[in-house]
């Protein structure tokens, strides 16, 4: 018995320093980002500016917020703000898996909005649908690909909870997905860690996502938005018949404000307990060669996600570097975004021991680019929406690691919101009630780091959950990536 466990620490020792040789060459920095069609910013706002409505936040959320505005009414004269870069954050970190979910995935849509799914499925569907368009309506280069998803089971309890959840869709009347037993996923990807999977073919596209959030600020230049970026808003207040925002050199006064600020805290105060952020890391590898990728097949192209609470999700790139991401799930004491984490070697390390484990026909290949960044999460995993200053401020934050699809339905709320007319869209239960809020400090970083320990012991124990866990899911609190 000592043997076979000397045995079992030396392989894994010598796991642990292939993984590390893996890392020699990486650039810490987003592999998105690092583009020579990068575009230059726009100047930053100087003295004062008025307009009928003012975006406050350049990533997806305030991207389409802008483009639906003048798209729905194109008199309407709009300025975007952003605080560093368009696609600088979690729009240029992300893995770019853009979902027609807008509930985080079917088990949390079931769990939390039974009653009006098959509206929000149709409602995402939708959502999807326009965002393709939309690519192809304003020539946006992003790589998108409709190749859909594959949530895969790596341990025997989770091809079980595939099984039921197969089951609940199709009693829900939700269609579109397809159980694949071991052979028929090893087919379609090769890992001897794959025991099956379920397959959703449409729900998915993959994209380039910085490339699509610098395409979508071109289509709102086009369309006349004037755009401001180094231009953070660091107050919020009415100011006649309206609202002003100051920023650093100026300030801007408008009619009506729309919030897309998402993991940065808020400039409505109230809003700011309902998120906390999570950094969440990635690797890519070199491109793989024809025979390397060959001896995992991948000839779908699809995107994949383990099934575990602590998952990872991975894809191909458009020159066939495997984006490996997940898994560790960092919540910042106090919830205080810090540059200094975007890097986190042990992460980095620990993701790569994963990434051989599946793949262990790609021994010997060298990841490229290593990178963090910070998500916004709240209790419920999926958006939520509000309005301040009698219905001239509008936000939704909350997005949880899915916002690039759902921030354009977001962005949708926001206008209707503003407009003051009920629509099907604020109609839903999902918009008119916000999540639990989360808890102030120190209890926030207990309960959280207490969450994070029991779904990792839930994932080694056949996904028993443990009574914190149990007790959570009955008061609708949560913690995820």
């Amino acid at each position: 018995m000592a043997t076979a466990a000397m045995g079992t620490a030396t392989a894994a020792h010598a796991a642990t320093r292939a993984a590390a040789a893996s890392l020699g060459d990486l650039k810490p920095v987003p592999f998105w980002l690092d583009d020579p069609a990068r575009p230059a910013a726009l100047p930053a706002l100087t003295g004062e500016d008025r307009c009928d409505l003012l975006v406050v936040g350049g990533g997806y959320s305030g991207l389409w917020t802008a483009l639906l505005a003048k798209e729905r009414d194109p008199a309407r004269d709009v300025v975007l703000i952003e605080g560093r870069e368009v696609a600088w954050a979690a729009s240029g970190r992300n893995g770019g898996f853009c979902a027609a979910s807008l509930t985080h995935g079917l088990p949390n849509g079931l769990a939390r909005w039974p009653g009006e799914l098959r509206t929000l499925e149709e409602l995402g569907a939708g959502n999807l649908d326009a965002i393709e368009d939309a690519v192809a309506r304003y020539a946006i280069d992003c790589g998108f690909e409709r190749t859909g998803e594959i949530d895969v089971a790596t341990q025997p309890h989770q091809l079980a909870e595939l099984r039921e959840l197969k089951a609940q869709a199709d009693r829900a009347g939700i269609t579109g997905l397809e159980l694949l037993d071991r052979d028929a996923l090893r087919a379609e990807v090769d890992s001897p860690t794959f025991l099956g999977g379920l397959l959703d073919r449409r729900g998915v596209a993959l994209v380039n996502p910085a490339a699509l959030a610098w395409g979508l600020k071109r289509a709102c230049l086009d369309l006349g938005v004037r755009i401001h970026e180094n231009t953070p808003g660091t107050a919020l207040a009415r100011s006649g018949p309206g609202m002003a925002v100051r920023t650093p050199y100026g300030r801007v006064l408008a009619r009506q404000v729309a919030l897309g600020t998402n993991v940065f805290p808020s400039l409505l105060r109230r809003v700011r307990p309902y998120t906390v952020p999570v950094y969440d890391y990635a690797l890519t590898t070199r491109p793989l060669t024809p025979a390397e990728l060959a001896s995992i097949g991948w000839r779908n192209r699809q995107g994949l996600g383990d099934s575990a609470n602590q998952f990872h999700y991975f894809r191909l790139t458009a020159d066939n570097r495997v984006l490996w991401g997940g898994y560790d799930a960092v919540y910042p004491f106090g919830g205080r975004l810090d540059a200094a984490r975007d890097q986190r070697p042990e992460t980095y390390l620990r993701l790569a021991t994963h990434f051989f484990r599946c793949f262990p026909q790609l021994e010997g290949v060298r990841f490229s680019h290593a990178w963090g960044g910070a998500i916004d999460t709240c209790t419920r995993f999926a958006p939520f929406f509000g309005t301040a200053h009698e219905g001239r401020v509008a936000y939704a934050a909350g997005f949880t690691g899915l916002g690039v699809g759902a921030t354009r339905f977001g962005a949708d709320v926001m206008l209707d919101l503003l407009s003051g007319r009920a629509t099907h869209r604020t109609r839903l239960e999902m918009v008119r009630r916000k999540p639990l809020p989360f808890p102030p400090e120190p209890v926030a970083w207990a309960g959280i780091g207490l969450t994070k320990w029991s779904l990792a012991r839930a994932d080694a124990d056949g996904g028993r959950r443990n009574l914190w866990l149990r007790t959570m899911d009955r008061l609708g609190l949560g913690f995820d990536s």
